[in-house]
């Protein structure tokens, strides 16, 4: 089923057909540390058809769409609604259960750009080479996390300090780096090759897919899902200076997100360019970059003065 797609849309992909292997299936998808490795029993395609499945599917839905955030749901459901279709075109099924759950009303974009010092403070934990890299690089490049973690060592060009990523569209484009993840590279790289560029602690498991392990060390590729829960975890304190430790387990931290905003949003508070906030951003659309135009706490103090 659509063999020409960008390698962090085939993840996705992945991803979202797993959870919905649960719910096909009559069943809860799991949530948290739970998700993390879990695969869903396999079943015969025929289980679709059964008149009693919209129902239940329609409950499971709408109880995980309490705990997962619009976008993420109104993703996942498109993705299943494409492979249903496709299964119906083979002849494999007849009906498609989905039909009756709706999207949902996706919340306005108000992601806060972090301050200065907060990124001066992120920079001064002390965190794996793999963590300090990957945060890095996400906010040098303003990338999206998903494209950076899709990144192989053979699609870097380090004397450039450029990389090569595959979009959310499918288009080959390019991302670029400063000093900081220059100096990182290399010791995260530790004299491999080929492969991902980010990779977890431990071997791949079973059925991971060839792509995705690493041909030196045999582990894989870091997933979105691990890679954000990380980095909300060592950012609780600083989300929270005025918490106590001891109130650790009931904080949140920062989401990725926040690194990729924070960096488009000090260049639009330093007076880069539209254009260039374009280039940086690779949105398709000038309007997009509403979100990040508005100015962070950063800009507020210095309107208005002179320099002496």
């Amino acid at each position: 089923m659509g063999a020409c797609i960008a390698k962090s849309s085939a993840r996705i992909y992945r991803i979202s057909l797993t959870t919905w292997g649960w719910m096909l299936r009559g069943e809860p998808a799991p949530t948290g540390p739970a998700r993390r490795g879990a695969k869903p029993d396999s079943f015969g395609l025929l289980v679709i058809n059964d008149p009693a499945l919209p129902p239940v599917l329609a409950e499971l839905a709408a109880a995980r769409a309490d705990e997962i955030d619009a976008d993420t749901v109104n993703r996942e459901l498109s993705i299943v609604r494409k492979a249903i279709g496709w299964w119906q075109a083979q002849g494999w099924i007849e009906t498609d259960p989905t039909i009756g759950i709706e999207r949902r009303p996706a919340h306005l974009d108000r992601t806060e750009a972090l301050a200065k010092p907060q990124i001066a403070a992120l920079w001064a934990l002390e965190v794996s080479v793999r963590e300090k890299a990957f945060w890095t690089l996400l906010h040098e490049s303003a990338a999206r996390a998903d494209e950076i973690l899709c990144l192989n060592i053979e699609e870097l060009f380090p004397s450039d300090k450029r990389g090569r990523v595959v979009s959310k569209g499918g288009a080959v484009e390019w991302i670029h780096w400063q000093s900081g993840t220059a100096q990182l590279l290399p010791r995260l790289i530790a004299g491999r090759t080929h492969g991902p560029l980010f990779l977890t602690d431990r071997k791949a498991p079973a059925r991971t897919p060839t792509l995705d392990i690493c041909p030196t060390t045999g582990r894989a590729r870091l997933s979105y899902r691990r890679a954000e829960e990380i980095f909300e975890q060592s950012t609780r304190l600083l989300a929270n200076p005025l918490a106590s430790p001891d109130a650790f387990d009931d904080l949140k931290g920062w989401t990725l997100h926040r690194l990729r905003h924070s960096a488009l949003t000090h260049d639009a508070d330093d007076g880069t360019s539209t254009l260039m906030l374009r280039a940086r951003s690779r949105h398709a659309s000038v309007r997009s970059l509403e979100r990040y135009a508005r100015h962070g706490v950063d800009a507020v103090p210095q309107h208005g003065t002179s320099p002496v």
